[in-house]
């Protein structure tokens, strides 16, 4: 197998596995769990969520965890924070046209995880009941041969 061109580009000549590439940046927010489920919960509801509704709804996020999440997408033009002036102050969160773009993109992930997690948990048992040091079968279509 030829390799000397794998991961130059993505074929359309962007440079997507370089570490100087911007879009890696993206992948690497796209890729926080946290950030995949308040895309997903924000996609959902296709309305504002209070602070305190992401967060007692995203069960195991801490407020730091949280209040960075959020941030880095206001940051990243994913959502909008909106604050009202009352005491005490309201806080609201909600997709930006490019938030829903992406939550798109992270419902079908969610929904691929949520058919399949059966057959992923069953991999996941196999794989750790195999005894120490035990390799996969041979008989599969990704043997590599020696050369």
């Amino acid at each position: 197998m030829d390799t000397k061109d794998l991961g130059d580009t993505d074929g359309g000549g962007s440079p997507s596995f370089r570490l100087d590439c911007p879009s890696r940046t993206i992948l690497d927010v796209l890729g926080n769990k946290w950030v995949l489920y308040v895309l997903g919960l924000l996609e959902r509801h296709d309305r504002p969520l209070r602070f305190n509704e992401l967060r007692r709804t995203i069960e195991g996020v801490t407020q730091k965890s949280l209040t960075q999440t959020l941030r880095t997408l206001e940051r990243d033009g994913l959502v909008d924070r909106k604050v009202y002036a009352t005491v005490p102050p309201r806080v609201e969160y909600r997709l930006t046209h490019l938030g829903r773009e992406v939550g798109r993109l992270t419902g079908t992930i969610a929904r691929w995880a949520l058919e399949n997690a059966p057959q992923v948990i069953a991999a996941r048992d196999a794989f750790d009941s195999r005894p120490t040091g035990e390799t996969a079968p041979t008989s599969t279509p990704w043997t590599v041969r020696a050369s």
